[in-house]
């Protein structure tokens, strides 16, 4: 075999072993026997949910709480500027 066709030779190996398919998640690792599958309940599909609305509410909050901070701000600085004085507490 002549040396100039080792490089399509091996282009095409590699070509047909991407090409080959994978086994699914399933195939790959078969359950145990004897051991049954696990089953979602829905208690763990309403603690999974809090568990993950938790940190968004408290990053609303936390939203909530930086905005009127800065409405606050720009109100003190407004009277400021018009020399006018900003009721205590920006509010």
């Amino acid at each position: 075999m002549p040396a100039n066709h080792l490089p399509a030779l091996l282009l095409a190996a590699i070509t047909l072993a991407a090409c080959s398919p994978e086994p699914t998640p399933a195939e790959a690792t078969p359950a145990p026997e004897g051991q049954p599958t696990p089953q979602v309940v829905a208690g763990d599909a309403t603690e999974l949910r809090d568990a993950i609305q938790a940190p968004l509410d408290k990053a609303r909050a936390a939203e909530d709480a930086l905005q009127q901070a800065a409405d606050a701000q720009r109100e003190a600085i407004d009277a400021a500027e018009n020399g006018e004085t900003a009721p205590p507490g920006g509010g």
